[in-house]
């Protein structure tokens, strides 16, 4: 949403009921803010979704980096996720604690653990990304299938090259 004629563009939110228009100003044209909200939007929509197999959203990607990188390290499974060593380590506990991941010592270095998913890691993981492709599906139908290429483009441009 654009400023037009110096007037600030108004965006609706619904949380069940209507809700007064909130003056966005500047931030409804800024694409860092606009980005934002559509990940929270996008997030919470997949919640919602994994949350029916009693399963985090937030664990989706860690299991599918796993199960696509066996014997991946910590330290390249945080790279790979976007997060460091302090948030990655609590989800990769959590997933052993729970059965869904290995932790492997490795031989050339003592500290550092490949991981690899268990049996059933891979059960749980199959059932999240049943929930990701009907969520994708919705995502697409938004997108359009002649934007998406585009779209992921420009995504990735951003994830990279921003400072």
């Amino acid at each position: 949403m654009a400023e037009t004629n110096g007037k600030s563009s108004r965006r609706r939110r619904h949380s069940g009921a209507e809700s007064p228009a909130t003056d966005f100003g500047p931030l409804a044209g800024w694409i860092g803010f606009n980005l934002r909200i559509a990940q929270e939007s996008a997030f919470q929509a997949f919640s919602r979704r994994s949350q029916e197999i009693g399963e985090s959203p937030g664990r989706f990607a860690t299991l599918t980096l796993i199960h696509r990188n066996p014997g991946i390290s910590q330290t390249e499974l945080g790279q790979a996720s976007g997060r460091d060593k302090s948030s990655i380590t609590p989800v990769v506990e959590d997933l052993v604690r729970r059965g869904l991941v290995e932790r492997q010592r490795t031989d050339s270095d003592k500290r550092a653990y490949r991981l690899s998913l268990t049996p059933q890691g891979k059960k749980v993981l199959a059932s999240l990304m049943r929930c990701a492709r009907r969520h994708e599906r919705v995502l697409d139908d938004i997108i359009g299938a002649r934007d998406r290429k585009r779209f992921l483009e420009i995504c990735r441009k951003i994830a990279t090259q921003v400072e």
